[in-house]
């Protein structure tokens, strides 16, 4: 495939654009753009590296709050329905088969 008039308007269009940012970016109002920008990065990768410290500590208190709280379920559950427990181990009881009757294959 060879270099169309698309392809070259392209790249002329590019180039334009690279020339009037530099030009703009070399101004006084183009430098406190350009510094504003790293400051805002600098300010967004701090954040970040924060967030990537606490981040084990948050994982571990929402396992740990996730863990007391499926606790207290089925605590709650266990006392407004004292029965369930043994009727749901009976039913999968008898869902699963026990080893001994498994026959061995010939």
């Amino acid at each position: 495939m060879g270099v169309t008039s698309k392809h070259l308007a392209t790249f002329i269009l590019g180039a334009a654009a690279g020339i009037a940012l530099n030009k703009y970016l070399n101004t006084e109002e183009g430098e406190k753009v350009m510094e504003d920008l790293k400051a805002k990065g600098n300010e967004l990768k701090d954040e970040a590296e924060a967030a990537i410290e606490k981040a084990p500590e948050y994982f571990e208190d929402l396992k740990n709050g996730a863990s007391t709280k499926f606790n207290e379920v089925v605590q709650n559950l266990k006392n407004q329905y004292p029965e369930a427990e043994k009727m749901i181990t009976d039913m999968f009881a008898s869902l699963i088969k026990p080893k001994a009757d498994a026959k061995p294959e010939a």
